[in-house]
């Protein structure tokens, strides 16, 4: 029932999260009128309408926006990681179907192909029949396509044509089926139980022979031993099954039943600590962390691998211009003006704007031109009403690179005010210019650049280029400084700087007008359109000028660099999994200490089939293997992974395994999903962990085997698919480092002494048994039977479980190595088990034979001179087993608290005071047959002898313990001390103070 209740529990949560999503009010078109409905009765074929800001309920094709050119713009950060604005298209012949009139005379019907998990695939066509009874037929892509869970910004409204609902959409399928985790302990606690039921069914067996074979011989015939009441068993099915059983009973205690609901309380109240704690809440978005799950409170302590989603969970999404270099000089940006480095001092001179010269003028007007900015007022206002500083504009972008370049150009007074009637509306230093616009040449992940193509007021064409440096500056002409350009490069990736290279061409009218004329017809084509335009693009982005460099910082969240740094030093293997570009992935790597300098880069990527892909993969294993001493950094994107996957997926793994850190780039959700399944059952089946905070993090949350999502600005899908939620990626550093080593601790203690302390008193049964003709009588009384787990020995351990803290919390953080000592369920390994065990399995013979031998001489040391009966003999064996099995727990103490002092004392108390009175009163016998023990507890413990047989029996019991832990508490201070010498022997030359016993070893 226990059970029951925790888990029932933690299932209405995330119903009522569930709930929550599937009765969004969404905007329907029924019976020729708007509806409002809940977001699960949307079926194929129903037009839906969106307003700003919201999500996007369904897979719909874009029919109309309140743009007239059918337009608007999508945050996919749900979906792939990124939180920039993607611009999205409807077909021409449907955008005037902006209302409910024109929707409702519209006849359409659309096709595509069969639901897949393929973001950025999509085929199909729309057949629109015209008035005249006529059918205009036109193809779909994905430009035409809004994913569910994206978010309608900068745009008041869409309609679109549901294709794919429910589970049907593109990101259910990206989606891993739930499945049910087990931690390595309770997995492990299996086998243990497993393993004690085998051994009690061999007792038993064994032990029914024994009694048969004892009964067969003459000098043990009932005639022989007339004073028992029951004459030999017969050899029957039945007489061998009751026997078999009734062993099985007196035994069965050995099986802790009790550890079930202790330990399921345990982590429930447990796993509030964690929510508790507050210095993981975050005061920003006033957001706690939380447990959503209570079953893998100890797995947090025994992570190898950690998976890690980059955007909005490494970073903050927020990008600032910070340098540039143009002509070769090196400027930056301070206080929201453009410095000159001057180089030589290390100093940097102020530029005012009336001293910007022709080259920075250039270079900053065509920053302020080549990008895809959509401009709204922060006031509400209509866009079209100008601000002459333009500190009014909220400015929208797809990439957010562009939105740190445009505000950047803002501040040093190059105003964009937005695009007008197909002319691009600047203020440059006062004056206001107007450019128009005739092609934009939108980037794609090939060309890695994007380009515009402009005429000023004086019939000037221009094409003007940015993107990254290894596309531009091969467009480049010869004129170009490209040592300088790529030292300053170089600079700007060793701070982590996000990169772009920007490049002009001067157009005559001719080549205008052949352009022109082929990107008109190219991109009019209907087949073939993508490659069409490739070619076209590749003539155009040619012979170019070189202007300079700009360099962007993503800023990281807070204490990401220092977290990381913990996490390797714990011994866990960080991974980053991300939807980004190859570039942008590499340079946060490194600005968050990801990966380092000294790094070794190898690439598999850009593969083009299965053989290339095993080839390079066997190259980098060479690599990795001749070049062992080095710290390599293995960087791989989606597209290679599919190869890897078809045939290489074990030998993948091994490679990994040997890289000091992996980045996986390009990826889709399903593929997240897939690399932790690699790696989680690769050699040695380690313990995974997944972190992001979008919906294309959540398959890879649910296949980790501990899922943790951040509640950050991508939505709540991550947080609802988890185990964990927590705020903030620094977060992580306590989550497993304190958390997680508390939990497993607890609870590895928790599990091995319920096992030994059931050990310790059932197995006097055992020895008993020797001494009762074989008749599974029991020695102790069902009362102290059943209340030895339930009251009399359950409080001290079910405390220990939930404020011990072996270690100090200062310690565990300043140390994250500490975490090593627990890895690979050490607490719970074989090892361990036997050692716990043969404890049990003393104290158990110290008890029993203890006793014995004291009553085995011929006075009692009773008063009245009577002696001993069997269930006063049990009371004294169990008497001493309550005391030992308790101060063993205290010697395992290590956290002493008023709580955990009254636990003991309750558990002393319950006990004696219990005993006394259930010995003394007369129970009714529907209550208990208690008769023979009657006055037994007064009697017995009214004997000095036994008060002393039971000091001296725990003091010889706990001895080996004491051993142990002498021998254990010498490792650890030896492995500290060790520590902390080779933390002095590789720090830099300072004053550091060492311990006396630390400098003593160093100096032997």
């Amino acid at each position: 029932m226990a059970c029951l209740c925790c888990q029932g529990y933690e299932d209405v949560l995330r119903h009522r999260t569930d709930a929550d999503v599937n009765s969004r009010h969404v905007h329907v078109l029924r019976g020729g009128v708007i509806e409002t409905l809940h977001s699960r009765d949307i079926q194929v074929g129903d037009i839906v309408q969106v307003h700003k800001n919201h999500a996007i309920p369904c897979d719909m094709i874009l029919l109309s926006s309140d743009n007239e050119d059918g337009i608007c713009y999508i945050t996919t950060a749900n979906l792939d990681g990124e939180t920039n604005n993607k611009r999205f298209t409807s077909i021409s012949e449907t955008r005037r179907c902006d209302n409910v009139a024109s929707l409702n005379e519209m006849r359409a019907l659309a096709e595509c192909e069969e639901p897949t998990a393929d973001l950025y695939r999509f085929v199909g066509r729309i057949t629109i029949h015209t008035p005249g009874g006529g059918a205009v037929v036109k193809p779909l892509g994905p430009e035409n396509l809004l994913l569910r869970s994206s978010r309608l910004k900068n745009t008041g409204f869409v309609f679109g044509f549901a294709i794919y609902t429910g589970q049907d959409t593109k990101i259910s399928l990206n989606f891993m089926t739930g499945k049910a985790k087990f931690s390595r302990i309770e997995k492990r606690m299996n086998m243990y139980l497993l393993a004690f039921l085998v051994f009690l069914v061999l007792y038993s067996a064994i032990w029914v022979g024994l009694k048969y074979n004892f009964y067969q011989q003459p000098v043990h015939h009932h005639s022989r031993m007339w004073y028992l009441p029951y004459p030999e068993p017969d050899l029957n099915v039945l007489e061998v099954v009751e026997e078999f059983l009734s062993f099985m009973v007196l035994s069965n205690y050995l099986i802790p039943i009790s550890l079930y609901v202790t330990l399921e309380l345990q982590k429930f109240l447990g796993s509030k600590f964690f929510q508790w704690d507050v210095k993981m809440y975050d005061p920003f978005t006033n957001q706690p962390a939380k447990a959503l799950t209570s079953d893998l409170n100890e797995e947090l302590g025994q992570v190898q691998y950690l998976f890690t989603d980059k955007t909005g969970t490494l970073t903050e999404n927020n990008m600032v211009f910070r340098y540039c270099s143009i002509n070769g000089q090196k400027y930056e940006e301070c206080i929201g003006r453009l410095f000159l480095c001057t180089g030589q001092s290390g100093s940097s001179e102020p530029l005012l704007l009336d001293s910007y010269s022709e080259e920075v003028e250039e270079m900053l007007v065509t920053l302020a031109l080549c990008h895809t900015v959509h401009v709204e007022r922060k006031d509400g206002l209509p866009a079209s009403l100008r601000s002459e500083t333009g500190f009014d504009y909220d400015y929208q972008a797809i990439s957010p690179d562009e939105k740190a370049l445009i505000e950047a150009c803002r501040r040093f007074g190059m105003v964009f005010h937005g695009l007008r009637d197909n002319y691009l509306d600047l203020t440059v230093r006062g004056e206001d210019r107007q450019y128009y616009l005739h092609h934009l040449l939108e980037f794609d992940p090939v060309r890695k650049c994007m380009s515009v193509i402009t005429e000023d007021a004086k019939g000037k064409y221009m094409l003007l280029c940015k993107g990254a440096d290894s596309a531009v500056l091969e467009k480049v002409n010869d004129g170009a400084d490209l040592d300088t350009v790529d030292c300053h490069l170089t600079d700007y990736a060793k701070l982590g700087l996000r990169t772009l290279v920007i490049a002009t061409r001067e157009l005559s009218a001719t080549e205008f007008q052949k352009y022109d004329r082929m990107l008109t017809d190219a991109k009019n084509a209907l087949a073939n359109r993508d490659e069409l335009l490739a070619e076209v693009y590749d003539c155009v982005e040619t012979d170019l000028t070189l202007l300079g460099v700009t360099a962007i910082e993503d800023t990281l969240q807070p204490e990401v660099k220092e977290t990381l740094v913990a996490l390797r030093k714990a011994g866990i293997k960080v991974w980053v999994l991300t939807g980004d570009k190859e570039e942008t992935a590499i340079n946060i790597s490194y600005s968050a200490g990801h990966f380092h300098p000294n790094m070794t880069e190898v690439r598999l990527t850009k593969q083009h089939n299965a053989k290339e892909c095993e080839d390079r993969l066997m190259e980098i294993s060479h690599i990795l293997d001749d070049n062992a001493h080095k710290t390599h950094a293995l960087i791989l994107d989606g597209i290679s992974l599919t190869y890897v996957l078809e045939s290489q997926s074990t030998f993948f793994a091994d490679v990994c395994r040997r890289a000091t850190t992996v980045l996986c780039c390009r990826m889709s959700p399903l593929q997240k999903s897939q690399v932790v399944r690699i790696m989680k059952r690769s050699q040695g089946r380690p313990t995974t962990a997944a972190i992001g905070d979008g919906a294309n993090d959540v398959s890879m949350i649910q296949e980790a085997d501990v899922g943790l999502g951040i509640a950050g600005n991508e939505g709540r899908q991550a947080v609802m698919s988890s185990d964990y939620a927590i705020a903030r990626f620094c977060f992580l550093q306590r989550a497993l480092l304190l958390h997680g080593q508390y939990y497993y601790q607890r609870t590895a203690t928790l599990v091995q002494y319920f096992f030994y302390k059931n050990v310790a008193m059932i197995i006097a049964e055992v020895y008993f048994t020797l001494f009762s003709a074989l008749s599974a009588q029991s020695l102790f009384d069902g009362f102290l039977l059943i209340f030895y787990n339930m009251t009399f020995t359950s409080l001290p351990i079910f405390m220990y479980g939930l404020f011990e803290q072996n270690t100090p919390q200062d310690d565990l953080i300043r140390d994250p190595s500490l975490y090593k000592r627990i890895r690979n369920n050490a607490l719970l390994s074989a090892g361990e088990c036997i050692k716990w065990t043969l404890l049990g399995l003393w104290h158990s013979v110290v008890f029993f034979y203890g006793v014995w031998f004291m009553l085995s001489s011929s006075h009692s040391g009773a008063y009245d001179g009577q002696m001993m009966g069997i269930y006063d003999y049990g009371l004294i064996v169990f008497t001493a087993c309550i005391i030992t099995v308790n101060i063993k727990l205290m010697l395992k103490t290590r956290y002493w608290n008023i709580i955990m002092f009254g636990s003991f004392f309750i558990s002393f108390a319950v006990y004696f005071a219990s005993t006394v009175v259930y010995t003394i009163l007369v129970w009714p016998e529907f209550v208990s047959s208690q008769s023979h023990l009657i006055g037994s507890f007064v009697r017995v413990f009214s004997i000095p002898t036994v008060w002393l047989t039971l000091l001296v029996l725990v003091v010889i019991a706990l001895i080996p313990d004491l051993i142990f832990d002498i021998i254990t508490a010498t490792r650890l201070q030896r492995e500290t001390d060790e520590r902390q010498l080779q933390t002095v022997s590789t720090a830099p030359s300072c004053c550091i103070f060492v311990s006396d016993h630390a400098r003593a070893k160093w100096n032997s």
